[in-house]
């Protein structure tokens, strides 16, 4: 029954709506041309859960997913990613086509390393998602009582704790610490032992897995965002403007075809539904 259950509440957060993106200003063409494997690429959902997410991380990126296979070895590109519905699962990336995205890529690693990242989420295709750690994160993001933030991760375990379960953040956050590279580690200084008091050294910690949210490889000083526009080719000398009678026209064209609303009334897409202003 629960399971059935948790199938119906999949299937209802992660509905997609497409009128709830109001401009998409990805390039797919060019981001087929460079994403490579082992990047990682965020997307800004419109399902409920993606608005829920995007709520409690305050960040445009709802969602993460790592890329496994590119178009430089003459294969289609895809990507593993985590889904409350289907778990840990490969796609092409033609499912995002239409979104808005960004790549990250972490710098210094090599090919072998960056495929060795792609095997480890490969190898755990089938896993099911963790629902006990979105609990847990709201939990993190909104506490009550209040506690502060620096106690937070001590007192809290994240997850179900099952190595059978992952969500989309966390199983790509183990995939580069398995080949100990960092996205946001928590960085102290420490006296040296048998060292004087004046020297100090660098000790980094690896933050749990579970912690890391989308956002966090956008954060990550590790990570290069790279703009597949930009990568391409960009000249801004080549870009054919609208002339301002063009552009005039265009806007009473617009107007006209307008319809005023009442008092009362609401902005509505052709399904009925309300459209997001903003």
């Amino acid at each position: 029954m629960f399971d059935r259950i948790g199938e119906f509440l999949g299937q209802y957060l992660e509905f997609d709506r497409p009128e709830r993106q109001a401009y998409v200003s990805q390039d797919f063409d060019a981001l087929c041309e460079m994403l490579r494997v082992g990047d990682v690429l965020l997307v800004e959902g419109r399902a409920k859960i993606s608005s829920g997410i995007k709520y409690l991380t305050q960040s445009t990126w709802s969602h993460a997913a790592l890329c496994v296979s590119d178009q430089t070895s003459g294969a289609p590109c895809e990507l593993i990613e985590v889904t409350l519905e289907e778990g840990c699962h490969k796609i092409p990336l033609t499912k995002y086509k239409g979104f808005n995205t960004r790549v990250c890529r972490a710098v210094s690693l090599d090919d072998d390393e960056r495929k060795a990242v792609a095997r480890y989420a490969e190898e755990r295709i089938g896993l099911r998602y963790d629902k006990r750690n979105i609990f847990d994160l709201a939990r993190y993001l909104l506490p009550f009582p209040p506690i502060p933030i620096r106690w937070r991760r001590r007192m809290m375990s994240f997850g179900a704790g099952d190595p059978t379960r992952a969500i989309c953040s966390s199983l790509i956050a183990q995939a580069f610490q398995s080949v100990n590279y960092p996205i946001l580690p928590t960085i102290e200084m420490s006296s040296a032992a048998g060292a004087s008091k004046w020297h100090h050294r660098e000790v980094w910690h690896i933050r749990h897995y579970s912690m890391f949210m989308p956002r966090d490889f956008d954060l990550s000083p590790y990570f290069a965002v790279v703009k597949p526009t930009i990568k391409k080719g960009f000249d801004h000398r080549k870009i054919t403007w609208a002339e301002p009678e063009e552009l005039a026209n265009t806007e009473a064209e617009a107007g006209a075809s307008s319809i005023p609303l009442g008092e009362g009334d609401t902005e509505s897409g052709g399904n009925g539904q309300s459209q997001q202003v903003g």
